[in-house]
């Protein structure tokens, strides 16, 4: 039987349970370490980059809060959180939209966008540290194909 006509019902693979497995302690471990060097260098945590991310590229600057919790994959309930420590410390602001008084714009601020860019400096130097320098761009191609397989249509 190939790999791809195997029954969903069946047992994986011993390669696909060591996959699975692998997958889930490399992301464990590397955002462990991202986080850690984001505290250690006074930055806010990841959530906060991913959602400022997210608000600097949509346009204007701004997005509906579902919006956001679909492109980051946080929950609804903790988005809110977050987005409250957030507008507390002027990162975002939120606004009612004119056409309907019970939705929310999710808006970039100034501070926002500065402190997005200052939190990749660390971010990417941690990506480099604990991924790059430890990957080949040809094997790290493979890989982010790889993953881009598994996760497509998902």
């Amino acid at each position: 039987m190939s790999d791809s006509s195997r029954n969903a019902a069946e047992k994986p693979s011993e390669a696909a349970t060591r996959l699975w497995i692998r997958l889930m302690r490399a992301q464990r471990l590397i955002l462990a370490a991202i986080e850690q060097d984001l505290k250690a260098a006074g930055m806010p945590p990841l959530a906060w980059y991913d959602v400022l991310w997210e608000l600097v590229r949509a346009h204007e600057g701004r997005l509906r809060p579902y919006e956001i919790e679909e492109r980051t994959l946080l929950a609804q309930h903790n988005l809110s959180r977050l987005l409250d420590r957030m507008e507390e410390a002027g990162l975002v602001r939120r606004e009612i939209l004119p056409e309907d008084g019970r939705g929310r714009w999710v808006l970039v601020t100034g501070e926002g966008r500065a402190t997005q860019a200052r939190i990749w400096t660390v971010y990417a130097a941690a990506i480099e540290r604990h991924l790059g320098a430890k990957v080949d761009d040809a094997a790290a191609a493979i890989l982010a194909d790889g993953l881009e397989r598994l996760t497509h249509g998902a």
